[in-house]
């Protein structure tokens, strides 16, 4: 019988800090995070909403985005519910389930898709919260679904992709992907290429389009390539979600690289050495990376040339990059929210939040915080 083993990603960082120590004494390993640099608050966010969720666990780094749809927010709470938010008013509060739920929000076709560590999936109505089915998967679901051509497109961390009716639940097909042995806890959501076509990450350090009607992959490319003589120096997780940019497809892996894919020749156009399980920012013709270490660099979208780095926030913990309006916004471990130029790097101001920001996300020129203490939180430039 085949074993696959998944470890948390604070451990896969305190194993790499361990290997190559020939001591017989043991040490404590720690790594400490760098001041804040100063800033002048040249630019600054204003918080238009929040709300407070059960927290989670720094070991399990759970990615509890929030959603919105027809300018309606949804948010979950770990220990089981799911709120619907108009504005600042609560529209309804649905306990879901006694089993908790452990994945992003995803809203859209008149339903809400939240699943848990147990393989449940749960489609509750958007106007009610009511369920309207539930389905059984083959292992956790801890990353968001993708709605698309009437499909629910969910991955369980076993690596098994799913898809179901988006009204009954039904299942339509499953595509089992390749899985190392030996991988982090993590699974990227799924990302739509065009109407008929997903794109998936793998813990193999793959992506593969999958035609979301039919369950047929189109197109697998490695992205990432391991160098390590340990199991834990070869982890290259695709933990992150791809980026599509025209005819290019960005990614980024654990331990791998940062690689642009040539959509057109199939072909992969540049890939640089870079550990990250957070997805890129694609914008004006730069990629732009947080890494594990907390360096964010930015390369040339089509040459990959390193056109600045920003190393001012080293090991704190850095969530992904998002573009808002002019500035790039980045969390951290602390819960701030640093304000960047995106053409050179330079730190322009930061907010604060409670908690570590673990997701990113823009959504009608608001970005949309998650934190590992509960804080969920919309902000917009001022």
């Amino acid at each position: 019988m085949d074993r696959n083993f998944k470890i948390p990603f604070a451990l896969a960082i305190l194993s790499i800090a361990l290997i190559g120590c020939s001591s017989n004494k043991t040490k404590e390993v720690k790594i400490k995070p760098n001041p804040l640099p100063k800033v002048a608050q040249a630019s600054s966010l204003v918080q238009v909403f929040s709300t407070s969720v059960s927290s989670t666990s720094s070991e399990d780094a759970l990615r509890l985005r929030l959603d919105t749809d027809n300018g309606v927010v949804f948010a979950l709470d770990p220990k089981g519910e799911v709120a619907a938010y108009k504005g600042k008013q609560r529209l309804w509060n649905a306990k879901v389930t006694k089993d908790g739920l452990s994945s992003g929000v995803e809203a859209a076709d008149g339903v809400v898709i939240v699943g848990n560590q147990k393989g449940h999936v749960f489609a509750l109505d958007q106007a009610t919260g009511a369920t309207k089915w539930s389905a059984q998967l083959s292992g956790a679901i801890i990353s968001s679904a993708l709605i698309q051509s009437g499909r629910v497109i969910v991955v369980a961390n076993d690596g098994t992709v799913y898809a179901l009716d988006v009204a009954t639940g039904q299942q339509a097909w499953t595509y089992k992907l390749p899985s190392a042995s030996f991988s982090l806890r993590g699974q990227a959501t799924p990302v739509s290429l065009d109407p008929r076509t997903v794109l998936i990450g793998s813990s193999t350090g793959y992506i593969f389009a999958i035609d979301s009607l039919a369950g047929v992959p189109r197109l697998q490319r490695r992205v990432a390539v391991s160098e390590g003589r340990s199991d834990i120096q070869r982890l290259i997780d695709v933990d992150s979600e791809p980026v599509v940019s025209g005819q290019y497809v960005v990614t980024t892996s654990f331990q791998g690289q940062v690689t642009v894919l040539d959509l057109a020749s199939q072909r992969v156009l540049w890939s640089e050495n870079s550990s990250s399980i957070n997805r890129p920012e694609v914008t004006d013709g730069k990629v732009i990376v947080s890494q594990t270490d907390g360096q964010i660099i930015a390369y040339d979208l089509i040459t990959g040339q390193q056109l600045w780095k920003n190393e001012q926030l080293l090991n704190r913990n850095l969530s992904n990059p998002v573009l808002l309006g002019s500035n790039l916004v980045v969390g951290d471990l602390d819960g701030y929210l640093h304000q960047m130029d995106p053409n050179t790097g330079t730190t322009l101001g930061r907010a604060k939040t409670s908690g570590e920001v673990r997701t990113l996300r823009v959504i009608d020129n608001q970005v949309y915080v998650s934190t590992r203490k509960g804080a969920m939180s919309i902000w917009q430039s001022r």
